[in-house]
């Protein structure tokens, strides 16, 4: 997976994958700097960076693609109902109330939602 091509075109990357990849980037790493860090609440990324002069280049610039891409899912995340709502009113006006039935209806009306909306979709990770 080339994590930089993927954010470039701003694409997003899945939580998963960040994990994945900041362990194959950052194994050796995190063993040797964060050893004893705890995974919740961004532990191994204040880690790294504050360990950013010990670790290895390609570590630091992964973390630093893997947040910005987190950044961007997130971002995309908080913004699909209101980039959605003329699509949601048009074609997800009869399903029941609630963000997740309205994002269902929109990430499975691939053919009838706008470009915009349909983007930021699947760059909030739900199509």
């Amino acid at each position: 997976m080339s994590l930089a091509a993927g954010v470039v075109r701003a694409e997003t990357i899945s939580f998963a994958d960040a994990v994945s990849t900041l362990v194959q980037a950052c194994g050796t790493d995190i063993k040797k700097h964060c050893r004893d860090v705890n995974l919740a609440d961004h532990g191994v990324q204040q880690c790294l960076q504050h360990h950013q002069a010990e670790v290895s280049p390609s570590c630091t610039t992964t973390l630093n693609e893997v947040t910005n891409s987190i950044q961007l899912r997130l971002a995309a995340q908080a913004s699909v109902t209101k980039i959605c709502s003329e699509d949601a009113a048009r074609v997800c006006h009869d399903v029941a109330p609630g963000e997740a039935n309205l994002v269902n209806c929109l990430a499975r009306a691939t053919e009838v939602v706008g470009k915009k909306c349909s983007q930021a979709i699947t760059d909030a990770g739900w199509r």
